[in-house]
């Protein structure tokens, strides 16, 4: 009898720590459940806006629109004692073509800007594809500057080098 006598002593003990264990793992299990149903939850609703945006986006966007400044733009460097040259032809892109228009009005300033801003380069800066890309910003920057100076709004997107030769 004292055999019977202990292994209900036991039974109590180990019945709470078998409790506990499923208690904890259930509670695990819950809380891998929510996470993944608010991941899912929030990852889809996050899916589909976007969506939803770029279709509106894409409607109500104009098309582009691309005007070619000409002449080209000349500028000359002194390089190790010679004479360089750089031939850029530039084409302005814009949304709106009465803005591009009333744009043509300002072309001399611009065109001012521009040469200045080329005149004042570094051939071996110009002469890498980083340092062309740091100019064609710089150049979008200007023109837009003299935009929205005159015209009171940002009229072209970017300036585009359609033709880049140095030589």
């Amino acid at each position: 009898m004292a055999k019977s006598d202990a292994a209900p002593v036991k039974d109590p003990a180990t019945k709470g720590k078998i409790k506990l264990i499923i208690v904890i793992v259930v509670a695990l299990l819950l809380a891998i459940g929510l996470s993944v149903g608010a991941t899912w939850y929030f990852m889809h609703s996050a899916q589909s806006k976007p969506a939803a945006a770029a279709e509106t986006a894409v409607v109500g966007k104009q098309p582009a629109i691309f005007e070619p400044m000409a002449p080209a733009f000349v500028a000359n460097y002194t390089q190790n004692g010679r004479q360089r040259y750089m031939q850029v032809s530039i084409t302005l892109q814009g949304r709106n073509q009465a803005d591009l228009d009333a744009l043509k009005v300002h072309m001399p300033v611009i065109r001012n800007n521009l040469v200045m801003l080329f005149s004042g380069q570094d051939f071996a800066t110009l002469a890498t594809p980083v340092g062309q890309e740091m100019l064609r910003q710089k150049a979008t920057a200007s023109v837009q500057e003299v935009a929205q100076k005159e015209l009171g709004k940002v009229v072209i997107e970017q300036l585009l080098f359609t033709n880049f030769v140095l030589q």
